[in-house]
């Protein structure tokens, strides 16, 4: 018994110290976007946010787009398959390669307290200062409700695109089996 408490504390002390750190991300791909794109790029977008340090890292693999990419960047904020407009540096996030068909861009943090990390247009929008564009942008990302998207030439409004779920952090998927383990052992005895 005292192993599954020390097990659970364990558990339950690995969370809190990972609090503030959640990652969002998904599959970028042409039939995520709307409309539907017959695009064969494919790739993945990942962010892992801080909400008490307020920053944002970016983890972007893609290839296989038709024609070199003209813009990159997150829009905030709408339901899960809808569109709406561009919440970050336009028309590309500082460093994104751009002029390509296939890149990288990974490890890469911006502050959300910063500025220049915003579309103009979105810090309008949403009460005219960084300081009321943050908690905006921060609650759409935090509810699902923010895609990543790769505009092309060939298709303007966007290629391909991943909204921004919640997934668990290797390290978090690995301390919840950790814990069923320990759980399945016990019952087991």
């Amino acid at each position: 018994m005292l192993s599954f408490k020390l097990l659970s504390a364990a558990v339950v002390l690995a969370w809190s110290a990972q609090a503030s750190l959640i990652t969002l991300g998904g599959t970028l791909s042409g039939a995520n976007e709307n409309p539907a794109t017959a695009s064969p790029a494919t790739g993945s977008a990942f962010v892992t946010v801080d909400s008490v340090g307020l920053t944002i890292t970016f983890n972007v693999v893609f290839s296989g787009l038709t024609t070199n990419d003209t813009a990159a960047h997150i829009h905030c904020c709408v339901a899960l398959g809808g569109n709406t407009g561009v919440a970050t540096a336009v028309p590309a996030l500082p460093g994104f390669p751009l002029g390509v068909t296939s890149g990288t861009f990974s490890g890469v943090m911006f502050s959300l307290l910063d500025p220049t990390f915003y579309n103009p247009a979105f810090i309008t929008a949403n009460g005219g200062t960084v300081s009321s564009a943050e908690p905006v942008f921060l609650a759409g990302l935090l509810n699902s409700q923010a895609y990543f998207n790769i505009h092309t030439p060939n298709n303007p409004g966007g290629e391909i695109r991943a909204f921004l779920v919640p997934t668990p952090e290797p390290a978090t998927v690995f301390l919840a089996g950790l814990a069923l383990l320990g759980i399945a052992i016990r019952w087991r005895k």
